[in-house]
């Protein structure tokens, strides 16, 4: 006993002898860290056997980067954070050692009294707990360790080296470009050890990643490969260099990059998206040979669950030959062959949104921008262009989908009995194709060419025992959602929505107006199905379910002729104040005012016509709209305004007074005086309007 407590107390952190340096280097060695490094093994592997790559994108060198793999391994990560700070507790000796006064001190022995820390061992402590910090993705701990090791170790190059490289990680995995460029530009002017390189190496090729300097990440990527002694994390890295290079249209050296990707036989995953890559950066001059290698790969049953991503590399070779048609048809064929729902078939259903979008086929792009919408994160750098365009998608397609309905339910009334009946024979015939290649469940059917009699009617049940059910009916659930928004304005899906102040949200442009005559119509076409609810007006492929549509009498022709008027007013509106798209949206409102001069906003269309032509600088045809407002209407508040000869300058001066409003409410606002806040608003609705403050000024006429 007596002998052991003589060890002991020879071995205290008090003491700094060679005997003691050695013995806690040892239990540092031996004790707690060993079984913080094999926490810190078993973590890291854990880390990369369920790690999830996003391949749609450059994949980051560190899978700590992707959001799903974040948290693996952090139960181990932090089992070795606390035993590397146990080990630091226990076993750091900060004392100076005897020195003898009577031996010159060399410059060696000068740094070796100037150190911080005497156990030999303990910076593999530290650099384990910092970097367990940091594959846990606490950056900013990670980046506290690595800063106080650095001023720990500042004696020691290669400790130093090493930690500073970490460090600038850190800040690289932050977003803290600049902190990341202080701490490389410092380095660079000491000149890096050369035990610290390997670590320089992956810190300056993440670097240059995340700043998009990929000439200069790839020498790095090179050399990081060379460092690696994992094949699979090599033919990961491989795999990165292949997407810098094709960044680059370095198309040759990609292909070779994804080529050492197969060589290495990674997991089936990595290799098939290196065969997917490989086929794109050769597309350019081998077109046909490429896309058939596609086609096969897409035959394969072991890439069934990759449909999605063959078609989208497919689409993608296409749209490079700017072959929009075919595009398409990949993208989509990619869309219903898919069978999973994750972030490839969402950028793809994105793309494909894209292309729909710029060739103004909005209801097909409000159906993927819809599907995409819940199959991207709110990280993803399109997300809020998405989330903008199905919001104004959502309140214009059911508008140009009505018109269309009923222009075509019009048209088939005004066709003799044997044209209606051929038209309505070629639906049916479409719909049973459809249900044939379906037979486990039935289709909806789709707009199409041929089908112009009834194509925005997109008829169909997905069951026959489900016929009756009101959500397999778009048409009524376009209409209903209208109707809804009439009523409780534009909501999120929340709990207890129908509780919360319907005051602001009711207000839209869009769906302010009455809707009532869609419930018309749309009661009307239920009472008939009512009455008909034992004979064929209930099948789809009997001419009577069409016929049952279709307004024959003079009551139901209004009808349709109201929903017609109003879905021209507001989707003239949504194209020329959402979308800026001015000529789709005088295609609307001239049609308007011509068809439906008796609409009860008839003055609202003329003004917004007189608008829109001041926006094209269009001065003639502005001044026309504006005398037939004045001739037509000449008890609306717009032709009073257009009658001031001042009105011009009355609008700058009440969007000066708008502005001053705005900056007092929200004053209000920050300071929590809500009625005034209310009090404020009110008074903007009632003097300032809209419209007025919306007017181009600079092109409007003289």
């Amino acid at each position: 006993m007596f002998i052991g407590g003589l060890i002991i107390s020879g071995c205290s952190t008090q003491k700094n002898t060679a005997q003691s340096r050695w013995w806690h280097s040892f239990m540092t060695k031996y004790n707690t860290y060993y079984n913080g490094k094999v926490a810190y093994i078993d973590g890291s592997l854990e880390k990369e056997d369920g790690n999830k790559d996003n391949f749609t994108e450059l994949l980051p060198l560190y899978t700590v980067n992707n959001k799903n793999s974040k948290s693996l391994g952090a139960s181990n990560f932090q089992k070795a954070i606390e035993k590397s700070q146990k080990a630091i507790q226990q076993h750091s000796i900060h004392r100076r050692p005897i020195w003898n006064k009577n031996r010159k001190k060399s410059v060696k022995d000068k740094e070796w009294l100037n150190r911080k820390e005497y156990n030999p061992f303990l910076w593999k402590a530290w650099m384990l707990m910092g970097r367990s910090q940091f594959h846990m993705g606490a950056f900013e701990d990670a980046a506290s360790t690595f800063s106080y090791m650095s001023r720990l170790y500042a004696t020691q190059p290669a400790i130093y080296g090493k930690a500073r490289a970490w460090l600038a990680k850190s800040y690289v995995e932050q977003g803290l470009m600049y902190d990341a460029e202080d701490v490389i530009k410092d380095m660079y002017r000491d000149s890096i050890d050369w035990r610290a390189k390997k670590e320089w190496d992956y810190t300056l090729a993440d670097y240059y990643i995340h700043t998009g300097e990929f000439t200069k990440a790839i020498p790095y990527m090179r050399k990081v490969v060379a460092h690696e002694m994992r094949n699979k994390q090599k033919a990961r890295e491989w795999f990165i260099i292949g997407q810098l290079e094709a960044a680059l249209s370095h198309h040759q050296e990609a292909y070779k990059a994804f080529k050492h990707v197969i060589k290495l036989n990674p997991p089936y995953e990595l290799e098939f998206n290196a065969r997917i890559a490989m086929t794109e950066v050769l597309a350019s001059s081998q077109t046909s040979r490429m896309t058939n290698k596609l086609y096969r790969m897409a035959e394969s049953d072991n890439n069934k669950e990759y449909l999605d991503q063959i078609y989208y590399a497919i689409g993608n070779i296409f749209l490079a030959k700017r072959d929009t048609v075919k595009a398409i048809q990949a993208y989509e064929l990619g869309n219903t062959s898919s069978v999973r729902n994750g972030i490839e078939k969402g950028t793809l259903l994105l793309h494909l949104g894209n292309l729909y979008w710029t060739k103004e086929e909005y209801s097909d792009a409000r159906r993927c921008f819809r599907d995409a919408f819940g199959m991207l994160d709110q990280e993803h750098p399109e997300y809020e262009k998405i989330s903008d365009r199905s919001r104004i998608l959502d309140a214009l397609v059911p508008y140009i989908e009505a018109i269309h309905l009923q222009d075509s339910i019009q048209g088939l009334a005004a066709m003799s009995e044997k044209d209606r009946n051929a038209a309505i024979d070629r639906v049916i015939a479409e719909y049973k194709k459809n249900a044939k290649s379906h037979e486990e469940e039935m289709p909806t059917i789709l707009p199409t060419n041929n089908m112009s009699d009834l194509s925005a009617q997109s008829i169909g049940q997905k069951q026959e025992n489900n016929r009756l059910w009101y959500f397999y009916n778009p048409t009524a659930v376009a209409q209903g959602k209208i109707t809804f928004q009439k009523i409780w304005g534009k909501r999120e899906n929340t709990d207890h929505w129908q509780r919360s102040n319907t005051t602001v949200v009711s207000t839209d442009s869009v769906i302010q107006n009455k809707q009532d005559e869609l419930a018309v119509y749309q009661n009307s076409q239920e009472t008939i199905r009512k009455n008909n609810i034992k004979n064929d007006s209930l099948n789809p492929l009997k001419r009577a379910y069409y016929l049952a549509l279709i307004p024959f009498s003079k009551e139901q022709k209004e009808a349709s002729n109201k929903i017609i008027e109003d879905a021209l007013y507001h989707a003239g509106i949504i194209f020329k104040d959402e979308l800026n798209n001015l000529n789709r949206s005088e295609k609307y409102l001239v049609r308007l005012v011509s068809d439906y001069p008796k609409y009860e906003k008839i003055d609202d269309a003329y003004y917004n016509l007189f608008l829109l032509y001041s926006l094209k600088k269009e001065n003639a045809k502005a001044r026309y709209y504006s005398d037939a407002l004045k001739r037509n209407c000449p008890k609306s508040v717009w032709a009073e305004i257009l009658s001031n000869p001042n009105y011009i300058q009355n609008a700058k001066m009440e969007m000066q007074l708008e502005d001053s409003l705005y900056a007092a409410t929200y004053n209000a606002f920050k300071e929590s005086r809500y009625q005034e806040v209310t009090s404020n608003e009110e008074i903007s609705k009632k003097k300032y309007p809209l419209g007025l403050i919306a007017i181009s000024l600079s092109s409007s006429p003289d």
